[in-house]
């Protein structure tokens, strides 16, 4: 965990996200907190973070999401140096994607 960050208004900030129960309830909350631009930022680099971690290469994922090569940098150093936030949080979602897939299976 980064020590920079940790402080009580983090804490009660990540509380307040992970009260969130729909993507709806999410776009609400997030539209309040955050600028538009901010919201923007905030999800280049997260698909920036999962083109990378799908060895992607720089050119593809400025053509595909026009972030500009110094935050691929950022990102790229993040997910190789980081916490590993954006891998806990796309095994999470691959791991979602894999139930839900073997779920419609067995419905079928």
């Amino acid at each position: 965990m980064n020590s920079k960050i940790k402080d009580e208004n983090v804490d009660f900030l990540f509380e307040a996200i992970l009260s969130l129960k729909t993507q709806e309830e999410c776009y609400a909350f997030f539209e309040d907190l955050c600028t538009v631009p901010e919201i923007k930022a905030m999800s280049q680099r997260l698909v920036v973070a999962h083109m990378l971690s799908t060895k992607r290469v720089y050119s593809d994922i400025v053509a595909r999401t026009g972030a500009s090569t110094a935050t691929i940098s950022r990102v790229n150093r993040a997910l190789n140096y980081g916490c590993d936030g954006y891998k806990l949080a796309f095994d999470r979602m691959d791991a979602k994607k894999a139930e839900e897939t073997e779920s419609e299976k067995e419905t079928k």
